[in-house]
């Protein structure tokens, strides 16, 4: 069955050879050509995308650039094997646990840290009036020196005072909540996607418009109160949600069910 690329005139601003370029990478990422095996020949690319052999050239003279693929005379385009870090893995329950354990054994790049007017979403999540001062902390986690997230934190600012820029070099934020007396409860949790833009692209090293994780998180204490604020952009080749679901009620009405949300 051919695919068909978008025509960039009418619907989207990337160039077809770029469209190209990321459908075979993510593919090269992925593991579909096997190793040994020659990729599809430039006029089969053709025909499948339905695109002319310049668009198809350009693709491959960049993933070529960039070591993902090797032409041999005579023998065709081989995708070369990619090494990238196993996973990280978390799931739904022990949340908070997990969160902290991460902090633990990942690095951090701290990108800002600064008190800013709250604006109407951030106010309306952490349930304070717009333009309220509110701490703004941006970071870059990585493991095992490769970037993974882009997190972007708000806290109260009256909690964000009781711990210094340096602190969040040295501890996971949820950590330093805690010393400054907030005892977390729970957390409500939204998970979606992203295409990563200019500023998160050459962070999280991945192409401009690639698809990312978008996790957003409002953090509560003991006492329903909102002290935290996380919007949360991942890498889905590193980092990975898992759940474990268990069959509830018989067909054709049975639902996929778990102890934190339903899905059909």
């Amino acid at each position: 069955m051919a695919s068909r690329l978008i025509d960039n005139r009418q619907e989207i601003a990337a160039p077809l050879h770029h469209q190209l370029y990321v459908v075979l990478r993510q593919q090269i990422m992925d593991g579909d050509f096997k190793t040994g095996e020659a990729m599809p020949s430039e006029h089969k690319l053709e025909e499948i995308f339905s695109v002319s052999r310049i668009t198809v050239r350009r693709a491959l003279d960049r993933l070529a650039s960039e070591g993902l693929i090797v032409r041999r005379h005579g023998k065709g385009t081989f995708a070369q094997p990619v090494i990238t870090p196993p996973p990280i893995h978390t799931n739904l329950r022990g949340m908070l646990e997990n969160l902290l354990a991460m902090g633990l054994k990942t690095q951090v790049e701290l990108l800002a840290f600064d008190y800013v007017p709250a604006s109407a979403d951030v106010a309306a999540r952490l349930e304070l009036e717009p333009g309220v001062t509110v701490q703004r902390v941006v970071r870059v986690r990585s493991y095992e020196a490769t970037p993974f997230s882009f997190l972007t934190t708000h806290v109260p600012e009256a909690i964000g005072r009781t711990y210094a820029e340096a602190d969040l070099l040295e501890r996971p934020l949820l950590s330093l909540l805690e010393k400054a007396g907030v005892r977390v409860a729970e957390a409500d949790q939204n998970i979606t996607a992203k295409l990563a833009d200019t500023n998160t692209a050459p962070r999280l090293g991945v192409e401009f418009g690639a698809a990312l994780l978008c996790i957003k998180r409002v953090v509560r204490d003991q006492n329903q109160r909102p002290v935290e604020f996380l919007e949360a952009l991942y890498r889905p080749d590193i980092y990975e949600y898992q759940m474990k679901m268990t069959r509830n009620g018989k067909r054709p009405g049975f639902i996929w069910s778990d102890e934190i949300g339903i899905a059909r």
